[in-house]
């Protein structure tokens, strides 16, 4: 058995106080984001892990980037076949949720996936370097595939630079936004803003 019960750290770094924070949750992830990318996260900033409810019933998360975020909510780019796109179709109902452990907060999104405009997805994929199209080209994203050399084989052939049909961008419209600072004696800070029926944000300070 691999003991990992001394593993523990004790977080100090900053508050999370109702004095200091706004009224709308996106200007909390905004500074936050920010003071994010200014501490030098190891890794990429806009990082985030993304799950849904699979086809088999069960929760699946992995690794996905955020390309942009505005007050209307959070988008992100993958194929629209893969298993990720799939379960996605069946049920829209996702949570997305950020680590940064130098600055020591969490954000943990809950909300519905939308596909954007395929006109959004047509400049986002035009935007991207050659090999990065050309993977989301060839790549039938979750499915068995003989080989690595089965891939590699596909990237000799002449292809057109197009997005395909199926690849695209997702919005995630929020309902739900947790934000949490560690704080000393694990007495972390956590503020939750959860949209109400009137479309007003209410926050409410979560014991951790």
């Amino acid at each position: 058995m691999n003991d990992l019960s001394n593993y523990r750290r004790s977080y100090e770094k900053s508050q999370l106080l109702e004095a200091t924070v706004p009224d709308f949750p996106i200007e909390l992830f905004t500074m936050w984001f920010q003071e994010a990318e200014k501490a030098g996260i190891s890794g990429e900033v806009n990082a985030m892990t993304i799950s849904s409810i699979g086809l088999d019933g069960y929760p699946k998360s992995r690794i996905v980037l955020l390309k942009s975020f505005s007050e209307e909510g959070f988008t992100f780019f993958t194929n629209y076949n893969s298993e990720k796109g799939k379960a996605i179709a069946a049920n829209p109902n996702v949570c997305l949720s950020f680590f940064w452990p130098e600055v020591e907060r969490q954000v943990i999104i809950k909300g519905r996936a939308e596909k954007v405009d395929e006109s959004v997805s047509t400049a986002y994929f035009d935007s991207r370097p050659e090999g990065s199209r050309l993977g989301a080209i060839i790549s039938p994203q979750s499915e068995v595939i003989p080989s690595r050399e089965f891939l590699d084989g596909k990237l000799t052939e002449d292809l057109p630079l197009q997005r395909p049909e199926h690849w695209g961008g997702y919005l995630v419209k929020p309902v739900e936004i947790e934000f949490w600072q560690g704080r000393a004696n694990r007495l972390h800070d956590r503020m939750r803003y959860k949209l109400t029926i009137d479309g007003t944000w209410q926050r409410d300070r979560l014991a951790p």
